[in-house]
């Protein structure tokens, strides 16, 4: 089956691109960086990028909350995962680590989507509302992590109706088991389809 990625109803979505994540210095960039690199990650990325920039695809940035100290003090029921990035400040709100790598600086027309609180892009955000103004029905989710925000987004944008890609070498893990599990078992219980890169751009 042939997957066509028209410009005027795709929409690649650039989930949590920030230094953390994606610099040698960031926090979470150590555990990431076994499967990053073995991915090649960074450029692949780049790639997907600017080729749907040329192709004339809506550019839609899905950023995770950059932390505070006081998050969560109030909260009912805050998930350990937050709590500990809580702790130790990821995507802290006014540092470098949570600012947009510098290879994916956002450019005008991009759609800045309100920060998500947990890992699902479209939960309390506006992706929804900004995907359907901007004529989307399907989506391309790349950046971090496999198991975490890009499953959660996908999953949650299959269930609003979106046809979902994953580009499984346009992510990465803390794990090599979490980046099987995210493409082989979990992937295709929501995915329409799960491209390389190489296998995307042959299709933008």
């Amino acid at each position: 089956m042939t997957h066509v990625y028209d410009k005027t109803t795709t929409g690649l979505l650039l989930v949590d691109p920030y230094n953390d994540f994606l610099s040698p210095e960031g926090k979470s960039f150590p555990r990431a960086k076994e499967v990053a690199d073995s991915v090649n990650l960074l450029e692949h990325l780049k790639e997907i990028v600017n080729a749907v920039r040329e192709a004339g695809i809506q550019v839609f940035f899905v950023p995770h909350h950059r932390s505070e100290p006081d998050d969560f003090e109030n909260w009912l029921f805050p998930t350990p995962y937050q709590l500990g990035v809580k702790e130790r400040q990821t995507f802290a709100k006014g540092s470098w680590g949570g600012e947009f790598h510098e290879d994916f600086q956002p450019q005008k027309g991009d759609v800045i989507i309100k920060e998500h609180w947990g890992s699902s892009g479209f939960a309390n955000t506006d992706l929804d509302h900004q995907l359907k103004m901007h004529g989307v029905q399907k989506i391309i989710v790349v950046g971090l992590l496999a198991n975490t925000c890009i499953e959660a987004t996908a999953r949650f944008g299959m269930e609003l109706g979106y046809h979902v890609t994953l580009v499984k070498d346009a992510t990465a893990a803390f794990s090599k088991e979490a980046m099987r599990v995210a493409h082989e078992i979990n992937g295709p219980t929501f995915a329409h389809a799960i491209l390389t890169t190489k296998e995307l751009l042959a299709e933008v």
